[in-house]
């Protein structure tokens, strides 16, 4: 029974237009999440003390532009196959 620390990277999205895409990272620890990001706030948030201090270091370092970045590089890019696969399954 030790200790896990792992993210969870996901696209949440109702079509394939841009702005209604969302892209969420959320950081655990012992199943408890203790930042997220979501790119329709553009910035970490912090649910923990910890994820609290850590979420401000993120939004004042590069790793907050490396996040808006990757709603394009990783949701956007890939949507349409992801749509298309949805849409042929249900």
């Amino acid at each position: 029974d030790g200790f896990e620390e792992f993210y969870l990277t996901r696209c949440v999205f109702i079509c394939t237009d841009p702005k209604d895409i969302r892209y969420i990272r959320s950081y655990y620890y012992d199943k408890m999440e203790y930042i997220r990001f979501d790119s329709s706030v553009g910035k970490h948030v912090g649910y923990t003390e910890f994820g609290v201090k850590n979420a401000e270091r993120f939004n004042n370092g590069p790793q907050v532009v490396q996040e808006r970045a990757e709603k394009e590089r990783y949701c956007v890019h890939n949507i349409q196959i992801w749509y298309q696969s949805f849409l042929t399954k249900s």
